[in-house]
């Protein structure tokens, strides 16, 4: 049975709201522990944070049913701690294990030592948690602290950066050998599960593969140019994998018919050849890429290319910028308030531009604050002549630069005191990125498939949210604590 959370009082733990926290600790779970209070203690936003994840954790099971797992409370305070503290699963175990005012917290007292919270039950808890339900409850957050600062959000500034997909430098030969890696590791385990013959040899076949991707390799560092030292290796490594692919269609062929004979179903033969065949056929994707670039000597574009077997989703960024001019992942678009609320997130879809994002995002965003927003800035990355109209008409003083030198400094000497505002308050967004990509886990992903993916975006930016929630109610309650300390200047008053 789940609870939604701990509600009777316990003698060996205290009320979330008497929490002491050590305010001249510089620690970021500080603050983070002091928004969690904030919203444990508005009623409204507790209820409507838990009903969310209410519906993630049980949308197909009852809560009163089963057995006893965490309850929501402390699946919301797992997940903020984990990327707002920047830890792996492991930490976060032991954090749960040993810090007593986290676990007071979540609910638990001095006297349930043995309170099991391995790193897998953690993480389990977790990834129940959806995309849509973070960015839900980010806003919910967010709504909290516009409660304290209600001018906020009457300035945004925007830009996009990447978080990469954890995954290695992508090659045609390392790509095709981690394919045919899975490929014959799942067919071996298939054909001895069911007694077929045939994949024996199944280790000879992997050093084989292992081999010749290492000579790929070896040929594509060597002084003499020309792709025509790369023939070879790939010509062989090509032959093998469609000889491995096609003994893998026989194996599937052979045990269909099997089970048609045995009048059987299948039970979790399922499972195992859509996983084969999801390998196989983005091994043979990778296979064609290869042929068509080194064999046939033909231009591939990006659009066409796969850049990594177990993160398909992957796309390649060119932005240009060192150190890492190509970048591998997603760009992530956000929009910070005046205050330093992430106001909005997006993981852009393969192929769109930041030009593409603007003025949608935009849109929404005017709708939802009920078009408070009376200054929006972008860089020139957002630029088109449409967007600069169009933008105009959603806010009354839009700020994005034109591209080229003598068009800028013409824009620039013809503008508005509110425009100079703007840009000169623009590269504020870049700090709050580098605050996300270095306290917060956005530099690389560190979890797996897409929907991990944005749930580990939406994760990060929660704990950025929460973290200048409580830097926020911190500084109002006492402004000299260690704790309250933050970079972000203070506007002047007039």
């Amino acid at each position: 049975m789940r609870l939604a959370y701990q509600s009777q009082a316990r003698f060996d733990c205290p009320r979330v709201d008497a929490i002491q926290l050590n305010l001249n600790c510089r620690d970021e779970i500080i603050p983070i522990l002091r928004a969690l209070q904030h919203l444990y203690g508005d009623s409204s936003a507790r209820q409507e944070i838990l009903d969310l994840v209410g519906k993630d954790v049980n949308d197909a099971s009852s809560r009163k049913h089963g057995r006893g797992g965490l309850d929501y409370w402390s699946i919301i305070v797992l997940a903020a701690v984990r990327l707002g503290c920047n830890f792996d699963y492991d930490k976060l175990q032991d954090l749960a294990e040993q810090h007593r005012n986290l676990r007071w917290m979540m609910g638990i007292g001095d006297w349930q030592v043995h309170t099991e919270l391995d790193w897998r039950r953690i993480r389990d808890n977790v990834c129940l948690l959806r995309p849509p339900t973070l960015e839900k409850i980010n806003q919910v957050v967010v709504g909290c602290g516009h409660e304290l600062e209600p001018e906020a959000i009457t300035q945004v500034r925007g830009d996009t950066f990447v978080v990469e997909t954890n995954i290695h430098y992508p090659t045609e030969s390392s790509l095709i050998g981690d394919g045919l890696r899975k490929v014959i590791t799942l067919a071996a385990k298939m054909a001895d599960q069911h007694d077929l013959p045939g994949w024996r040899q199944h280790l000879h076949l992997l050093k084989n593969v292992k081999q010749l991707v290492r000579e790929i390799g070896r040929a594509s560092r060597a002084k003499r140019r020309g792709a025509d030292r790369l023939k070879p290796g790939y010509k062989q490594l090509l032959a093998l994998a469609e000889e491995q692919m096609q003994r893998a269609r026989q194996l599937l062929q052979t045990l269909t018919f099997r089970l048609l004979d045995l009048d059987m179903t299948g039970l979790g033969i399922d499972v195992q050849k859509r996983e084969l065949l999801h390998y196989m056929g983005l091994t043979e994707k990778v296979c064609d890429t290869a042929r068509r670039r080194v064999l046939e000597g033909e231009a591939v574009p990006n659009e066409d290319k796969l850049f990594s077997i177990f993160e398909p989703h992957t796309e390649l960024i060119k932005r240009g910028k060192q150190p890492d001019p190509i970048q591998y992942g997603h760009r992530v678009l956000v929009i910070e308030d005046a205050v330093g609320f992430i106001c909005h997130y997006q993981v852009a879809d393969n192929g769109v531009l930041d030009q593409d994002l603007m003025v949608p995002v935009m849109k929404k965003l005017q709708q939802r604050f009920g078009g408070r927003i009376q200054r929006a800035s972008f860089d020139r990355g957002f630029h088109t002549p449409d967007n600069q109209q169009k933008l105009a008409d959603l806010v009354p003083h839009p700020c994005i630069p034109k591209k080229g030198s003598v068009v800028g400094r013409k824009q620039q000497a013809e503008a508005s005191v509110q425009f100079r505002e703007a840009r000169q308050n623009h590269p504020g967004v870049e700090s709050a990125i580098g605050a996300l990509q270095s306290g917060n886990g956005q530099e690389r992903c560190r979890d797996k498939s897409e929907e991990g993916y944005e749930r580990y975006v939406g994760l990060g930016m929660l704990g950025r949210n929460l973290q200048t929630l409580g830097k926020l109610l911190l500084a109002q309650e006492d402004a000299k604590c260690q704790a309250a300390k933050s970079k972000r200047k203070k506007k002047k008053a007039a």
